[in-house]
């Protein structure tokens, strides 16, 4: 682990480092059998920097323990992170956890030398993953591989990783650093997070509420989130560079793309303990339909008004500039939806109004069939 123990740059695990360091090559010249070469290999000439995944062990100290909550045992040496399993208020305490990435947005993070931005969309789209399910985060534990540590960009990503953390009352418990030479190139890294989160076994959301004539209740997305990077790309980059700027969109295209993707718990959160909600669904690859159906019981369909509201710029300038299908394009984008609220006919007024005194924008975009 790297937080929470010795940090482990390369797949064949800094634990057995003294192996690595002692590995020497010997050299037989072809033309005389007498003579013999010796080259001592180390892992800092394969490849590996022990310094420096030290050095960025210590720069991410702060950070890291600054989303340190009352439940976390211990500080950053250990084997494994630990949280203490207090459920005060819980009858029956079930914990939901989820994995993701933040897929080829990363590429647009390198292009613009940002980094910041993709450590946070990691935590927040795991956030939202659980937050569908009725439960609230309790701690964080995330994978960077590199093929080269840069410490001023790993401590870029774990930054925006803690930042999204503090905002949501998640501790940040553990994490892997892997350096890999020959598995990536020097200046490509790959992220993944896994999330913990708590939720009362009567106030799990899995769909089982959800009855005909139920309102969708969508709310916006902050752009692509972490979802279609791969389209967009083909599309956006054939034309244009991330440094692009554009009048409809306001800022360069690297900004526009890079906007992190937004945690929906502190709006969401409140409502589950005051109204009825029969289900959530984060909006991610799939698209709303894609991922909505995924809580719909056997039997119902949804009816998506698509016309309800206006999506966001950048979809529009996707879809004309690639020429992208409107099948396409539902099923590949959250086009500025991206949380939905399933609720009763009776209770979506109320949830509306609640949501527009919270400084939001909902929008009824269809309803289940």
């Amino acid at each position: 682990m790297r937080l929470f123990g010795e940090v482990d740059r390369a797949k064949t695990s800094c634990r057995r480092v003294t192996s690595c360091n002692s590995l020497e090559l010997s050299l037989s010249s072809s033309r005389s059998i007498d003579k013999e070469v010796r080259v001592a290999v180390t892992y800092s000439k394969a490849g590996v920097s022990i310094a420096e995944g030290e050095r960025f062990v210590k720069e991410i100290k702060r950070d890291v323990r600054s989303t340190f909550t009352g439940r976390v045992i211990g500080d950053i040496g250990a084997f494994g992170g630990f949280f203490e399993a207090k459920f005060k208020g819980f009858s029956r305490p079930v914990l939901v956890s989820s994995i993701d990435g933040v897929g080829t947005k990363l590429l647009i993070a390198n292009l613009m030398n940002r980094h910041e931005t993709v450590g946070q969309d990691l935590v927040n789209h795991c956030v939202n993953d659980i937050l569908a399910c009725g439960a609230s985060p309790l701690y964080f534990l995330d994978y960077f591989a590199t093929g080269k540590l840069r410490v001023d960009v790993a401590a870029a990503v774990v930054q925006g990783m803690a930042k999204a953390c503090r905002e949501n009352g998640c501790a940040l418990i553990g994490g892997e650093t892997a350096e890999m030479p020959g598995m990536y190139d020097a200046d490509e890294y790959d992220l993944a997070g896994t999330i913990v989160g708590v939720v009362d076994k009567k106030n799990i959301l899995n769909g089982k509420r959800i009855r005909k004539g139920d309102i969708l209740v969508g709310l916006p997305s902050t752009g692509l989130h972490t979802n279609g990077f791969s389209l967009a790309r083909a599309v956006l980059l054939k034309e244009y560079t991330v440094e692009t700027y554009s009048d409809e969109l306001g800022c360069t295209l690297g900004e526009a793309l890079l906007a992190v993707h937004r945690s929906y718990l502190r709006v969401v959160r409140p409502l589950l303990d005051r109204f009825p909600i029969h289900g959530l669904s984060h909006i991610t690859g799939g698209g709303i339909v894609g991922n909505t159906m995924r809580i719909v019981p056997p039997g119902r369909a949804l009816r998506i008004d698509w016309s309800a509201w206006d999506r966001p710029v950048l979809f529009g300038i996707l879809q004309r500039l690639g020429d992208v299908p409107e099948e396409d394009m539902q099923r590949t984008f959250n086009l500025g939806v991206g949380f939905i609220l399933v609720v009763g006919k009776k209770t979506a007024d109320t949830v509306l109004r609640q949501l527009r005194r919270k400084g939001e924008k909902p929008m009824v975009i269809g309803e289940v069939v």
